[in-house]
């Protein structure tokens, strides 16, 4: 007994991948809800693109971050006295270390303060 083997046609063939198409199609829909507490991202801010921050200590070259200047620290204290983080700045590790450094000392010294005025004032 001989068995004929014949070639399928489109028909046949076609079949299963029309089924794996609507299978996939109810499990789409059974997606999770998106969460009312996270907003869904908007297209300005998808389409956004990070610029890398350069430190601006390493492009003047500056070798001494200098305590007595506090012109030069208030930009990297927030309105509340706090120092502002190395993401938020864009100063290198070194750069912040000793920036740390400086912004203390002249703490100490009551060129900058360590608290808001507002706070010292008025209790948090």
């Amino acid at each position: 007994m001989a068995e004929e083997t014949t070639k399928p046609t489109q028909e046949e063939t076609a079949a299963p991948a029309a089924k794996t198409e609507t299978a996939s199609a109810p499990a789409e829909k059974a997606a999770p809800a998106r969460s009312a507490a996270r907003p869904r991202p908007t297209a300005r801010r998808q389409n956004r693109v990070r610029r890398a921050k350069v430190c601006q200590f390493c492009v003047e070259k500056t070798d001494y971050i200098d305590y007595k200047k506090p012109e030069l620290l208030l930009p990297y204290i927030s309105p509340y006295g706090k120092m502002l983080s190395r993401r938020r700045t864009g100063v290198c590790a070194k750069h912040q270390r000793r920036l740390a450094v400086a912004i203390k000392r002249a703490r100490f010294l009551a060129l900058l303060p360590y608290t808001a005025e507002h706070i010292r004032r008025y209790g948090s």
